[in-house]
């Protein structure tokens, strides 16, 4: 059965019985898709919503409740490649708050169910990988087992024992349990994941090269990690990185009495298991509101995937009060951060012309809601993306939109493809209307139209002369250049400052208002300093950062343009192969021409902000994480600037020290601590600063 056999009819359009049926074989189609192939059809956000459409029919209808996965725990039928494992103490599953009057509505329930009592809660970070449960006997690992429906799970024992951070032996401790079943989640890091699909790619390139068909690329961590948690092959696993966290008792038989949740988390630490740092003890639900803000916000900086917060009740006197409903425990709830991925309709492959020539396709989309927004486009980043991930119109497609990064496509459900369907092949011809023949350089990865009056490439090289990275000229927007453009008011950036008022008065829905503000900012943009001026040409690899450096170095934009490309080379962080792209770009007589309209329009070229501070940080690279007191993340980095130093946003074997505010990124914090790099407080930066050495 494939899934669209079954009736996505609403329920105005069938009856509430019918509508249940049809939810049910759906549920459980897509249970079979995850659990147990590992090829989930839909996002978590979509298996959600249908599981709460069904849940709140058979709220409104208990007349034709019935057999139903609103009842049931995980997968239907196990894979058969594993033994079968029965659970002493089934593994629940828990329910859901997508809202926060979900979560209300729990804590109300707790509340009501303890008389009002006091409660402490434990929040944990729920991690996007595999519940399993650990089987000890006298302190030695003896059995792995999934959830699988709760009372029987698959036996992945060989598998699991290649895991580093899965203890095989315990620490003799006094009151080592006789059994002890440890219940987590094993995950694929985020690290191990990119190198798994970096693999993947490769080995898919070589496919294309050999005129065979690609293989699919891994979509997630979650689903790689599951396949690679039930590879045939443990020395596969192996390879693979996975990792755990413990976070639950299950089956325990002697060992000590405990009070919390907390006391076993501590007496798991005791015996050696990962116990994530981020878990944390709570006194009320505001608190509860305040993590699960925090994470929702930081997720990102995590080197593990997470797609919510588990909140319980932390005492296990109360729990045993609370007890369970048929599938889940009432003395704990999982909170569902936004999707940031979701699956829907590729209609169209497309392709845009940047400033420089570099074309780019991206997808069409049904137009669908993730990452706190509506998606209808994505980026499909090169044609060799698009070959290895084999993305076709029409496809069901994978999409991902994590925080502010820009959309993208992940990847196709290749079982809901439609027959016939065919491999996208990238344009021969330019999109613009001169229809120039595409080049794609020997040995690169970008396909580019090299006409140099391609208007799309000049109208996107306007669009950025006016960004706020460059001339930063507040109004002077995509649409606004398009505008501009159409009405052929401007042929390169230095036209704009040649714009009237009449002018802008003819464009459609403009007003004095806007006209005069537009001018103003684009007279103000005449004395922005050298750097931002040099960065709004647009020269190729040239950003920000280089144009800084090139701007302290030779003072004037006069200067730049005749120096040599040795001279320029030797700069710091230019280098060969920028020099060259500089000296080539003002070469060009349009490209001189364009720079004398500038100098006419009188945009300051020799405007240099050079820095009284001591350069004590030449040469040094100083990553700052988290918030410190009096600096702002850029004033901090401003400050390492200021004086000689660089800033980078990662922390690398290079890295001369990390600077630790308020709520750090963990991944930065871990890596400076694997690779050994000093890390400071605020005290310790102020005295970097003045120094440009570590406190004693």
């Amino acid at each position: 059965m494939a899934a669209d056999d079954v009736t996505d009819a609403s329920a105005g359009d069938a009856s509430p019985t019918d509508r249940m049926e049809a939810l049910r074989a759906r549920i459980r189609y897509h249970n079979e898709r995850y659990y147990a192939d590992d090829a989930p059809e839909i996002a978590d956000a979509e298996y959600d919503a249908l599981v709460r459409e069904l849940a709140a029919l058979e709220q409104q209808h208990p007349d034709a409740a019935g057999a139903s996965p609103t009842a049931e725990v995980g997968a239907g039928a196990l894979s058969t490649a594993f033994a079968p494992v029965t659970h002493r103490v089934p593994m629940t599953s828990l329910d859901n708050a997508m809202e926060d009057a979900e979560l209300v509505a729990w804590g109300e329930r707790v509340a009501k169910g303890l008389d009002g009592a006091a409660v402490r809660y434990a929040c944990e970070l729920k991690i996007d990988g595999l519940a399993m449960s650990l089987r000890y006997e006298h302190g030695r690992f003896v059995q792995a087992a999934t959830r699988g429906d709760g009372r029987v799970g698959e036996d992945v024992t060989a598998n699991v024992a290649t895991i580093e951070t899965v203890p095989k032996l315990l620490a003799d401790v006094a009151g080592l349990p006789e059994v002890l079943e440890v219940r987590g989640e094993v995950y694929l890091p985020i690290a191990a994941f990119e190198r798994l699909k970096a693999a993947k790619e490769a080995e898919n390139a070589e496919r294309l090269a050999a005129g065979r068909k690609p293989e699919p690329v891994p979509v997630n961590p979650r689903n790689a990690g599951a396949g690679s948690l039930r590879q045939k092959d443990p020395s596969i696993t192996a390879a693979r990185g996975l990792a755990f966290w413990s976070y639950q008792l299950g089956e325990v038989v002697g060992g000590p009495e405990f009070a919390t949740h907390s006391d076993t988390l501590d007496f798991l630490r005791t015996l050696g298991f990962p116990v994530n740092p981020e878990i944390r003890v709570v006194d009320t639900l505001e608190d509860v509101y305040a993590f699960c803000r925090h994470w929702q916000e930081h997720r990102h900086d995590l080197g593990y995937e997470i797609d919510g917060a588990v909140v319980k009740v932390d005492s296990l006197a109360q729990r045993e009060v609370l007890g369970f409903t048929s599938r889940a425990p009432r003395w704990a709830i999982a909170v569902k951060f936004p999707p940031e991925e979701r699956t829907t309709v590729l209609r169209d492959i497309q392709v845009s012309v940047g400033r420089t020539g570099r074309t780019t396709p991206f997808a069409v989309l049904e137009p669908v809601f993730v990452g706190g927004s509506t998606v209808s486009m994505a980026t499909l980043h090169n044609e060799d993306q698009v070959r290895l991930k084999d993305v076709r119109p029409g496809d069901t497609v994978v999409v991902r939109k994590a925080g502010d990064v820009i959309p993208e496509v992940v990847g196709p459900v290749l079982s809901l493809r439609p027959e016939g369907s065919e491999p996208w092949e990238f344009p021969k011809l330019c999109p613009c209307p001169l229809k120039t023949e595409l080049v794609r350089p020997e040995g690169e990865a970008d396909t580019r139209c090299v006409e140099p009056e391609c208007p799309f490439q000049r109208d996107q090289r306007i669009i950025y002369f006016g960004s706020r990275g460059a001339m930063d000229i507040e109004g002077l927007g995509e649409q606004t250049v398009l505008q501009l453009s159409d009405a052929g008011f401007v042929t390169d950036a230095a036209d704009i400052y040649s714009l009237t008022r009449d002018q802008l008065m003819t464009l459609p829905k403009w007003g004095t208002l806007k006209a005069d503000n537009l001018l103003a900012a684009i007279q103000g943009s005449t004395t922005r300093p050298l750097p931002k001026l040099l960065t709004a040409l647009g020269i190729k690899g040239l950003g920000p950062s280089a144009s800084e450096a090139l701007s302290r170095r030779f003072g004037s934009l006069d200067v730049i343009m005749t120096a040599t490309e040795d001279d320029l080379a030797a700069t710091d962080g230019v280098g060969p192969v920028i020099a060259g792209s500089i000296v080539r770009w003002f070469a060009k007589e349009p490209n001189r021409a364009m720079v004398e309209k500038l100098r006419a329009a009188g945009v300051d070229f020799g405007r240099v902000e050079v820095s009284v501070a001591p350069q004590v940080l030449v040469g040094k690279a100083v990553v700052v994480t988290g918030t410190l007191d009096g600096f702002t993340r850029e004033e901090a980095e401003a400050a390492i600037k200021d004086r000689g130093g660089k800033s980078p946003g990662s922390v690398s074997a290079k890295t001369f020290a990390v600077v630790v505010g308020a709520e750090p990124g963990a991944s930065k914090v871990t890596k400076a601590e694997a690779l050994g790099v000093p890390m400071l407080d605020r005290d310790g930066f102020l005295h970097l600063l003045a120094t440009g050495e570590l406190p004693g």
